[in-house]
């Protein structure tokens, strides 16, 4: 096992070196003169060339992009993710402050998800063409139609102005604030970010647990006189669990920048709002930032998935 750790963890070094390539060429090529944004855009034209190229030292960007994307990607590695062009603070305590918005918004929605989603999916599943699956499977396909955007404006309607049981917008902290503050503040940004992957998870869980109670072994069971329960949990489940593991872990990463829309809606300062900011500011050094750092959770995210595999089918490491 510990073999195929390693090696499944070695494999994504050379695919964060190709993303960090990525995320710095696109940054390299982006419109925009950071050296100009830091003077204030039309100030440039009337600055010297003296002060120009003090700036650009300043911030590194007169030296050959090999070596510039040599700088950054150590201090990536050591936690400089380098400062922002408007308030010269550094982009890893921007990241700092806001991380725990954004995880929370993420494990939230991924909570509700899961909850909510394997549950009816196995319902589905072992209904299989009853009104049980047929309302499941139609409530899935909403799910998926929805969009995140409308969703949110529509639950702030309903249970913000005229129920008034949830705050508008904004987040508050499961430490400082208290549990009850916490989950008023991310009851809506998690619900609209889980519906859309519960919907997914749910007919996921379905395909799988439909396929596999169709297997030899399964009708074994029946004819041996197990019952259902017993077939569906000891039999049917852990066989039909690796397509939901991957589908989940497939969300994990999708979530992390789904999180952007509902960051935004919701005006939770979080990384994913930062992002939003940036992009319109042009802050460079925090886009590229937030680029790697979004890159290599999904990197992460799908090593888990990799390994979790193993575990629950010892096959998986020989391969």
């Amino acid at each position: 096992m510990s073999k195929y750790i390693l090696r499944r963890f070695l494999l994504t070094l050379p695919v964060l070196l190709i993303v960090s390539i990525i995320t710095f060429s696109i940054m390299q090529l982006a419109p925009g003169d950071p050296a100009a944004i830091v003077l204030g855009g039309d100030y440039i034209m009337y600055a010297t060339p003296e002060e120009i190229e003090d700036v650009r030292e300043a911030m590194g960007i007169n030296k050959p992009p090999v070596v510039q994307y040599f700088n950054w990607l150590g201090g990536f590695f050591v936690g400089n993710l380098g400062e922002s062009l408007f308030t010269t603070e550094s982009v890893s305590l921007l990241v700092s402050q806001k991380i725990e918005a954004t995880v929370s918004t993420v494990f939230s929605g991924i909570f509700i998800a899961l909850v909510l989603g394997i549950p009816m999916g196995v319902l589905a599943g072992w209904k299989m063409n009853t009104w049980v699956d047929r309302a499941v499977m139609i409530f899935a396909v909403l799910g998926f139609a929805i969009p995140g955007f409308w969703l949110a404006f529509n639950l702030i309607f309903l249970f913000s102005l005229k129920l008034g049981w949830f705050p508008v917008f904004g987040f508050r902290s499961f430490f400082t604030d208290g549990p009850v503050e916490f989950f008023r503040y991310i009851a809506l940004p998690a619900i609209t970010l889980g519906v859309a992957f519960m919907a997914l998870i749910a007919r996921m869980t379905r395909s799988s647990l439909v396929e596999v109670l169709s297997e030899d072994y399964i009708r074994t069971a029946r004819s041996k006189g197990l019952s259902e329960r017993i077939i569906l949990t000891r039999h049917a489940l852990r066989a039909a669990s690796m397509p939901i593991v991957t589908v989940i872990g497939l969300v994990f990463a999708a979530a992390v920048t789904g999180t952007v829309i509902t960051e935004t809606v919701f005006a939770i300062p979080g990384m994913g709002r930062m992002f939003v900011k940036a992009v319109g500011d042009r802050d460079f050094p925090i886009i590229q930032g937030l680029m790697m750092i979004f890159a290599t959770s999904y990197v992460f995210l799908n090593l888990a998935v990799d390994i979790l595999y193993a575990f629950l089918d010892p096959r998986v490491r020989y391969s």
